[in-house]
């Protein structure tokens, strides 16, 4: 038997874990209350002569605000207490890659192919067999970090949650956006609000805003830039990953960029590890940087040597790359070979390249660490 939501909370809170916070408490009365609708659902029904309509789905739950207050924290907690056996909890782009897959494998799959995967083979439109697919593996779906920014996903959304709603799937989410912000700017939105609508109409939207970002406090009087590339140094590394990201499983990411895939295996919620090698000796550019500051709150980046003359267009790609995670706001977790000032210190560019030392160390610096993003 799941250990109940409050009582989950409150033993975090006694060991010391966490520490009280009000917005946090508003939330988990929220997912209290989602828990207990669960539970009601789960119990037996007395026997009656007369059928009654299928219960309705429980309100799911819509968590928004700053990064580090805490929402995937409480979301987990939730996941853990749910008592539901068939659930799924991942990162939202994730799941989106996963329905991507399905809605091709049903578009090229022949008549004996959909029958094997979907229990289904007739019609041209996958959205009914794809989430009849989702539908019977999972009640519950709670997604850490939904976010769109990509138009394939916008176009599909609206159609696949609906019918998502329609068997009774539940949703809870986490996100930097109020629903109303989701896809801001986007190419053709208006075809996107009727997703909105749906939040805002399913699920209970509850903001946790609290002054305090917790993730900060773990960051806070550590060392974010190791230098030089030892094992010492390294075994720091892992280590401040793993604590950042609570051990959780890495799920990787891919950007869409300009019509091209940048693929990151080792991507887990809003943090992403990747070395120097594959984001500077590739034929990457400004908008590549762009979407990964975009996509991800911090950025652990190692092996960064020391360059010369002779790895000039690598140097140029890494003054590009920081200029991308400065302006963003994205935390900088750094390996390099030396510190900021003696990595670049002759060559063509050498001169440019000192703005982006005085930026790196900036970026270790407590009063960059508090900078809020959107």
């Amino acid at each position: 038997m799941p250990i109940a939501l409050k009582t989950a909370y409150a033993q975090r809170l006694q060991s010391g874990e966490i520490k009280p916070d009000q917005a946090q408490a508003a939330a988990l009365e929220t997912l209290a209350r989602l828990e207990d609708d669960l539970n009601a659902a789960q119990e037996p029904q007395g026997f009656s002569l007369f059928r009654k309509a299928a219960p309705k789905a429980a309100r799911g739950v819509y968590l928004w605000g700053p990064v580090g207050r805490g929402k995937s924290m409480l979301m987990d907690l939730f996941f853990e207490s749910a008592p539901i056996v068939r659930k799924r909890r991942e990162h939202f782009h994730a799941f989106m890659a996963q329905v991507h897959s399905l809605i091709d494998a049903w578009r090229k799959g022949s008549a004996q192919e959909r029958k094997a995967l979907f229990g289904q083979h007739k019609g041209d439109d996958p959205i009914g067999p794809v989430a009849e697919y989702i539908a019977q593996q999972a009640k519950l779906l709670c997604f850490d970090e939904l976010q769109v920014t990509d138009i394939a996903d916008a176009m599909i959304l609206g159609r696949l949650f609906e019918a998502l709603f329609a068997r009774n799937v539940v949703l809870v989410a986490t996100s930097n956006r109020p629903p109303q912000d989701l896809y801001k700017d986007g190419i053709n939105r208006p075809l996107f609000t009727p997703f909105i609508d749906m939040l805002q109409a399913r699920l209970d939207v509850v903001a946790v805003r609290g002054p305090t970002d917790f993730r900060l406090d773990r960051l806070r009087g550590v060392q974010v830039y190791f230098s030089p590339l030892d094992p010492d140094h390294q075994r720091v590394f892992d280590a401040l990953w793993s604590d950042l990201t609570d051990g959780a499983a890495e799920t990787g990411a891919n950007l869409e960029v300009l019509g091209r895939t940048m693929r990151l295996p080792r991507a887990c919620g809003g943090f992403v590890r990747v070395s120097f090698a594959s984001l500077c000796a590739q034929a990457l550019g400004a908008q590549d940087y762009l979407a990964l500051a975009k996509r991800f709150h911090t950025v652990f980046l190692e092996d960064i040597p020391r360059l010369d003359a002779n790895r000039r267009n690598e140097a140029k790609r890494f003054v590009t790359l920081i200029d991308a995670l400065y302006e963003a706001g994205t935390k900088l977790i750094a390996l390099a070979a030396a510190q900021p000032d003696s990595l670049y210190p002759a060559g063509d560019g050498a001169f440019e390249f000192e703005r982006t030392a005085s930026r790196l160390h900036e970026m270790r610096s407590a009063t960059y660490l508090e900078r809020v993003r959107d």
